[in-house]
């Protein structure tokens, strides 16, 4: 009898690694390619799938932001949440190890429970800089963003499909000794959720980033719940004024979703900031224009705490070893301490008037470099 093993696996066994094994989403009809759910049909490191929310409170006493991403080409899952009062901001970022079980939105102390899809969600922190119990319930059915494209020389940096949503939320919020009790009346939600490819630290310039570097980036992204109509505000534009990307949306249930034109933003910034101050976004068509006014109620920066580019102490996507959790307290009243997040995006909590109506949401800008239209020249160009 022959001493070499049998090539052929013992009964009830399969000759494929003990990681290379089937995951339970791959129990339903959901695959969009002939690939196991455990895995993207790209090879792009960048590649990621993740959500933000905002819980704003009417007056403009608190500011809560959270999120949690999936980067499966990183092997790296994180979260982060952010509470802005007065000008103490708390934060709490997780980061870990992603795992096979992808239903299971949890990073540490924060967690995400979807309860009932495109309706209502749970979230919840337990930190001890930071803790929240929240159900967020949408009021309005999620309205498509544009397809959203970036392109650097021949190269694709940013491909993202994304949805946006508003509504109410209800629970509490606990940071620094003080506790907010949040209620649908007296604060709103607004979600966005998006995946595709979107770059992480770390990614090298090469020749693209050398022979065309960016001189100018201006964004504008608001989301805005009214008593009984949500509106979805974008304009992306580059140096010149040149849109690559634009939208003005009105959400009315039972009505069908009404385009308002190309929308045009005045904005008011705070003399040797480009921080906005108050925003007047024209609107409609030349039948019946509309005027959006923004008043700004409180402002977050993304680079402090929530791990948006340029942050210097964490970004989204970095690995942080298995089970890191990070909690921090800043003082947003001494701006020299944070001197990049100038150079990002910043949320800011609004109220809206338009229409005779007055609603709430977000007032996401960020402009940074030469911006023609608003007279920047430069990347230390600001608001006389």
């Amino acid at each position: 009898m022959s001493d070499v093993p049998s090539a052929q696996p013992p009964p009830g066994r399969y000759a494929v690694a003990d990681d290379d094994r089937p995951v339970a989403l791959d129990e339903y009809p959901v695959h969009q390619v002939p690939l196991s759910m455990k895995y993207v049909a790209t090879s792009d490191r960048n590649a990621y799938d993740r959500c933000i929310f905002h819980v704003l409170d009417h007056q403009g006493r608190a500011l809560l932001i959270l999120g949690l991403g999936v980067y499966p080409n990183a092997g790296v899952t994180d979260a982060y949440a952010t509470l802005r009062v007065g000008d103490r901001l708390h934060a709490v970022r997780a980061s870990d190890a992603l795992g096979e079980d992808r239903m299971r939105l949890a990073v540490g102390p924060l967690r995400i429970e979807v309860e009932e899809p495109l309706r209502r969600l749970r979230l919840t922190c337990d930190d001890e800089e930071l803790s929240y119990d929240l159900t967020w319930t949408a009021d309005f059915p999620a309205l498509w963003e544009p397809h959203h494209l970036q392109r650097r020389g021949d190269r694709l940096t940013l491909e993202g499909r994304r949805f946006v949503q508003a509504g109410g939320v209800a629970g509490v919020v606990r940071a620094g000794g003080e506790e907010f009790r949040v209620t649908p009346t007296e604060w709103t939600g607004t979600r966005d959720r998006s995946w595709g490819v979107r770059p992480i630290p770390g990614e090298e310039g090469g020749r693209y980033a050398e022979e065309q570097p960016t001189e100018g980036f201006h964004w504008i992204w608001c989301p805005v719940r009214f008593e009984d109509r949500f509106l979805m505000v974008i304009v992306q534009e580059d140096a010149d004024g040149n849109r690559t990307l634009s939208e003005a949306t009105m959400v009315r249930p039972g009505h069908r979703d009404r385009q308002l034109g190309w929308p045009q933003a005045e904005i008011t910034y705070r003399p040797g900031t480009r921080h906005p101050q108050r925003a007047l976004i024209h609107l409609g068509d030349v039948r019946k224009p509309e005027e959006l006014q923004v008043e700004i109620l409180a402002s977050s920066p993304l680079a402090v705490g929530a791990g948006y580019p340029p942050a210097d102490d964490w970004q989204h996507g970095t690995w942080r070893g298995r089970g890191w959790t990070d909690r921090r307290t800043y003082d947003l009243a001494d701006a020299a301490a944070h001197p990049l997040a100038g150079y990002g995006v910043t949320d800011h909590a609004a109220r809206f008037r338009m229409d005779g109506q007055v609603g709430h949401g977000i007032f996401e800008h960020g402009s940074f470099g030469r911006h023609d239209p608003s007279g920047f020249t430069d990347f230390t160009s600001v608001a006389p």
